[in-house]
């Protein structure tokens, strides 16, 4: 996936938890995980668990959370 591509990942998932961020942590790290669960398909997935894999630079904390969690729900699933 080219840089461009990890970038505009990084910035749609950071304002998803703009928009969940007045809802407190707790909700802000579910929602996130739901919306990307959702509304993204395989391949973006695919795309910021690599970013993951790579150090998560530029992910807000509470997306960063987010992301791990539905991480090891979606290996959970596939196993």
């Amino acid at each position: 996936m080219s840089h461009s591509n990890r970038n505009n990942l990084v910035y749609m998932a950071n304002q998803i938890g703009k928009f969940f961020e007045s809802q407190g942590h707790d909700q802000e790290v579910a929602g996130v995980a739901d919306h990307i669960r959702k509304f993204w398909d395989p391949r973006m997935r695919k795309g910021i668990y690599a970013h993951l894999d790579a150090g998560g630079a530029g992910l807000d904390p509470n997306v960063l959370e987010a992301l791990t969690t539905l991480r090891k729900a979606d290996t959970l699933l596939s196993s």
